[in-house]
């Protein structure tokens, strides 16, 4: 008797990719599935320490409240267990000084908040809930070589160790296949070579950059504020800055720009762009500060977002960037992995397993959580002249000029400023933005 046989939409679920995306996905199959395998091409250190597999963990990182809701929901507690590995409570006013588009941002009674802390604290955190769960197990030092399956359906997954070796290639069957790849993901080639159809997909690239180096925080350094970030203001000003508090007594420093803004290589280019952005303010916050590491570069690619509930074969579930990724500049990658886990989980629940339904149900959740964090960054994106692809036409103008008096709005109005954090925290939908009071706001500016 086969497992489906014993349980019908049970079996095994296998994840690719054991980053945030990877193991909140198997987190969030806890109880549906017998058994759910996480390969991951790395070995995990002990330690909170970066890791090869995961380049952009060396820059800024945060989860927006939204973000902060779901993972509290899939991991009760996990907010404390943050804040006691070294995370920062920041407030998204007060703690927070913001250089927006049209200025600096108006203070407002802060309702939410972020938690700052280095990517490996966040991972190790998810991960060491992840290991209490027994029916979830680690194939670690392993590649995902293949698929198994037919255009129709796929079936499990091809994997062979790493080493110098050339160990052989084993297959695993499963009845679910999660894509938590990241931007790297080999599945849309794998499908093509087993005769898909490729996922509709939009793109849309700025083109941009980021170098970003570690900081002790010199003492007596407190300006009232523990966080910066200084807005790009397209389309003649396409380079950001973004300081955040880290554990250990650090910052974080991370500079970004556009195509043809990119930062330039090592400290010297570092330098050079901290002094090319808008406000002094960072360039003079870290003048004191010793540096606590080498400064290091990440280019970011494309966005790109895959439909793949328009075109899939059963049994297969994209999350995280290997479904939709987004420029980095507006924070919104680990939010929408988490928003990806509990879509996950509410379909498990719904279906009562890790069947076909279950799968299809899924990659439609997997959509409509990715629709508003990717229309705000793509609509966003295109402001500048050397982006290409992305939104364009008489609405997405309409669009920018609206958002241009509500920038403004927020250098003044504290209604209109907590209504755009609201917004930007994907905590509430763009249509906040058109409530009667903030509108009523935007339009007395």
């Amino acid at each position: 008797m086969t497992i489906s046989d014993r349980a019908p939409g049970r079996g095994t679920a296998v994840v690719i990719g054991g980053g945030l995306a990877g193991v909140t996905a198997a987190w969030a199959l806890r109880g549906f599935a017998e058994r759910i395998l996480v390969v991951e091409r790395d070995r995990y250190p002990t330690e909170a320490v970066f890791r090869a597999g995961v380049p952009q963990a060396r820059h800024g990182h945060l989860v927006l409240e939204a973000g902060h809701r779901a993972l509290e929901e899939l991991m009760p507690g996990s907010k404390q267990e943050l804040a006691a590995a070294g995370a920062h409570q920041v407030l998204t006013s007060g703690d927070l000084k913001w250089l927006g588009a049209a200025g600096w941002l108006a203070d407002y009674p802060a309702q939410m908040s972020f938690l700052s802390c280095t990517r490996p604290v966040l991972d190790k955190v998810v991960l060491d809930r992840v290991r209490t769960e027994p029916s979830i197990e680690f194939l670690e030092g392993t590649d995902v070589v293949g698929l198994l399956g037919s255009a129709q359906a796929v079936t499990g997954v091809k994997v062979r160790e790493r080493g110098p070796d050339r160990a052989e290639v084993r297959e695993i069957p499963a009845e679910l296949v999660i894509d938590a790849a990241g931007r790297s993901t080999s599945v849309p080639k794998w499908l093509a070579e087993l005769g898909c159809r490729p996922a509709p997909e939009e793109r849309v690239d700025a083109g941009v950059a980021y170098s970003s180096r570690l900081f002790h925080r010199p003492v007596g350094s407190d300006r009232g504020h523990k966080a910066v970030y200084l807005q790009t203001k397209a389309p003649g000003e396409p380079r950001l800055g973004v300081l955040l508090p880290v554990e250990g007594d650090r910052w974080i420093v991370s500079l970004s720009g556009m195509r043809g803004a990119e930062p330039g290589p090592g400290e010297e280019g570092f330098n050079r762009h901290l002094a090319q952005l808008r406000d002094p303010l960072l360039q003079e916050m870290v003048r004191e500060a010793e540096p606590a590491g080498e400064v290091r570069g990440f280019q970011a690619g494309p966005g790109v977002r895959r439909h793949y509930e328009r075109s899939c074969p059963e049994g297969l579930v994209a999350v995280g960037d290997a479904a939709s990724t987004f420029n980095p500049v507006y924070g919104q990658g680990v939010t929408v992995a988490l928003f990806c886990a509990q879509a996950l989980r509410r379909t498990a629940t719904r279906h009562g397993g890790i069947g076909h339904a279950t799968a299809r149900e899924a990659r439609r959740g997997v959509t409509a959580a990715s629709k508003v964090a990717w229309m705000m960054s793509s609509a966003e994106d295109v402001r500048f002249p050397a982006t290409t692809g992305g939104p364009s036409g008489a609405v997405t103008r309409l669009q920018h000029r609206y958002l241009d008096k509500v920038f403004a709005g927020t250098t003044r109005d504290p209604v209109v400023t907590a209504a755009f954090h609201e917004v930007l925290s994907l905590v509430a939908p763009p249509s906040r933005l058109f409530h009667p009071t903030v509108l009523a706001a935007v339009l007395r500016g």
